[in-house]
Formats: structure tokens, sequence, C-alpha cells
């Protein structure tokens, strides 16, 4: 399947912002099963510099420097990307089981952005909750197949936990989230990153986008879809890093554009960093995700 992507970011400021610094994670990185092209990032009013620089973890950052006055900046990228569709991944009788995974990881030497060993332990956003390992606990027993129990953990989460946009928001612990079971994928993405690394096992925290569908007969809204989170755990040497998806109780596929991974959310936000004057910030957002065959037929018409 072959995408275009479009993300717009508006930034409103209510009195002029005199400096300002972010740091825009917008580019995709290379990962197996896709494939981009064509990216690029405007700015508009254009900032005094665009720096790319190597993030620590799997992520592109571009480091925008503005020395203008400004009360409104919008912030957008563009990029194709094709994901390989075929065979969906599923469980297999042979998986390693959880014990195993773990005790590959920590033998494990790699020390590269994606390496097993970036991923085994707590982080600011992701830190142990005795609560959320008991609560998983069941499910990620040492001898379960991985792949079979990380697949039934991610059902789980969806089936008792309630998506509500209102109830939280980018700040809001996964304490807190997991205590009221309500929130958004930003959220889930965090419980199961923190109960997989509980059970001993490597597990990124991923952004990037979801391919949505309108209800049946209605047409696509231009601007409607938005970033989305799910997790990567690592299965072993030989399965590698497979993608889940709390949110929709499921293994990833063709339908998610990988963009970047890092050890919780704050490794990979599409933006953040901080502004001298203004009084206080609001951001309206933007993305389209579209086949590039509904592409073709929306320039047609």
């Amino acid at each position: 399947m072959i995408y275009h992507v479009r993300h717009r970011s508006i930034l409103r400021y209510g009195a002029p912002v005199r400096v300002a610094r972010f740091n825009v994670r917008l580019r995709p990185m290379a990962w197996a099963g896709q494939w981009t092209a064509d990216y690029a990032l405007s700015v508009d009013p254009a900032p005094l510099s665009i720096e790319a620089r190597p993030g620590a973890w799997p992520v592109h950052v571009e480091r925008l420097v503005i020395d203008q006055p400004l009360r409104q900046l919008t912030i957008e990228s563009r990029f194709r990307a094709g994901v390989a569709g075929g065979v969906p991944i599923l469980p297999q009788a042979d998986d390693p089981s959880i014990a195993r995974v773990a005790r590959a990881a920590l033998a494990d030497r790699d020390i590269s952005a994606s390496a097993p060993a970036q991923f085994l332990y707590a982080s600011p956003r992701a830190p142990m909750l005795d609560a959320i390992g008991s609560w998983a606990g069941d499910m990620l027993a040492p001898d379960r197949p991985i792949v079979a129990a990380a697949w039934e953990l991610a059902q789980r989460i969806k089936a008792d936990f309630a998506y509500d946009p209102s109830a939280t928001d980018a700040g809001t612990p996964v304490a807190d989230a997991f205590a009221a079971r309500h929130g958004v994928c930003q959220d889930f993405a965090h419980v199961m990153v923190v109960a997989l690394r509980l059970a001993g096992l490597p597990t990124a925290y991923v952004s990037g986008y979801l391919r949505t569908y309108p209800p049946p007969g209605m047409p696509r809204l231009v601007g409607a879809d938005a970033m989305h989170a799910w997790v990567m755990l690592w299965c072993g040497p030989t399965r590698g890093w497979i993608g889940f998806d709390p949110t929709n109780g499921v293994i990833t596929g063709e339908d998610h554009l990988f963009i970047a991974m890092g050890r919780d959310y704050a490794d990979v936000a599409p933006m953040d960093g901080l502004f001298v004057g203004g009084s206080g910030q609001s951001i309206s957002v933007a993305v389209d995700v579209v086949p590039e065959d509904e592409q073709a037929k929306e320039e047609v018409a």
C-alpha cells in the first residue's frame, strides 16, 4: 500500500513571541517493510534555521530556530510512503516463550539505537508500576509464547479501557490513565509498554499514522486523521520487532505507517520546545493519510 501523507500544525499565541526553539519529529525513519520518499518540511514564517539532528533512538529531529516576532506559526510535513502487504504477522507454533526472549534480551550485546537493551528499563513517561504488572501478570506468564501473549494483552487493553479524547492530555501520567481505565492511543501504548517491560521484554513506544476508513457511504474527510501510537515488541532474534496496537487490539500491518520509536512519548513527540513571550499557546492539527489510488482520483476530480 502506498500513501500520501500531509501533517499540518498551526500554533497561535495571544501576544507576539519574540524567540522560539522547536524540535520537530515528523520525518519517517527507515524501518523494515516500509519505504518513504519526497519528504518536505515547510514552515511559515520561515525560521532563521532548520537543522537536522540525529536522535538517540530511531527518530529524526529537525531543530527550528525562530528569531522574529510572530503570533502564528504553521508547520507542515509531506511525504509518500509504501508499506509492504502480504501475509499478516500472526502467532506461530514455534514462537519463543516470554522467559526465553527476556534471557536473550539480557544476553544481546548490541547497543545501536534500535537494540533491545535500549528498551528494557523504565523511562520518565513509562515508570515500572506494580499495579500494571499485577493486572497483566496472568497474560505474561514466563512460559507463554511471546507473540500470542502480547496480542492477548493488546486485545485486553482494547476491551478494558474506554477511548475518550477528553479524559487525558499529552501530560497525563500513565498511572492516572490506568487507574481511570480511559484515555487515548498514547495512554494505551504506555500501559502496554510498562506491562511488557515488567515482564523483562524490550518494548518501544512508536509514533506514526494509521489509515482510517470513513463510515460506509460517507466521503473521506480531509484533515480528519491524526497521529497514532502503538508499541514495538522485540520477540527474539528470529522474530525481531513486531508491532502491537492496543487501541485497536491488533498486530500492526499495512494500515500502520511508522515514523519513529523511543522509550516513551517524550522521545518521539511530533513537536516540543520553548518560546519567549506570548500569552499562552494553542495548537490545531490536521492530518491526511491518503492511499495513492484515492489521491489520484481526487486530483482528477
